[in-house]
């Protein structure tokens, strides 16, 4: 199983910017899509943005495109997330984990620990 440790997280007002984190421990990371999802208060767990192995293709959900950019290094095994114009409705525990593909975006391994974002109004 890979490990996954988020980062990154914070308290930011509403259309504030974060960078979000994802080390991964697995050495083939570079070979596998990686996808970032969130866990609002009372909600269930939704996908946010998926990447390829290269980096080439993307794909977000309809209510972050145009604000998240998902980005991944593979010589630091890390994936990242780069939030802007960010709103009290992003506010949720943001998870990564690999996904099969950007086009199946479930997970693969168990989550970690996740990184809280808060964003007020």
């Amino acid at each position: 199983q890979v490990q996954l440790v988020e980062s990154g997280g914070g308290l930011v007002q509403a259309g504030g910017s974060l960078r979000l984190s994802c080390a991964a421990s697995e050495r083939t990371f570079s070979t596998n899509s990686m996808g970032w999802f969130r866990q609002a208060p009372g909600k269930e767990r939704e996908f946010v943005a998926a990447i390829n192995w290269s980096g080439k293709i993307v794909k977000y959900a309809d209510s972050v495109k145009g604000r998240f950019t998902i980005s991944r290094d593979n010589a630091k095994n890390t994936v990242y997330l780069q939030m802007n114009s960010l709103k009290p409705e992003d506010t949720a525990v943001y998870y990564c984990n690999r996904v099969p593909a950007t086009t199946i975006v479930s997970a693969l391994d168990a989550w970690g620990q996740g990184t809280l974002v808060t964003v007020s109004s």
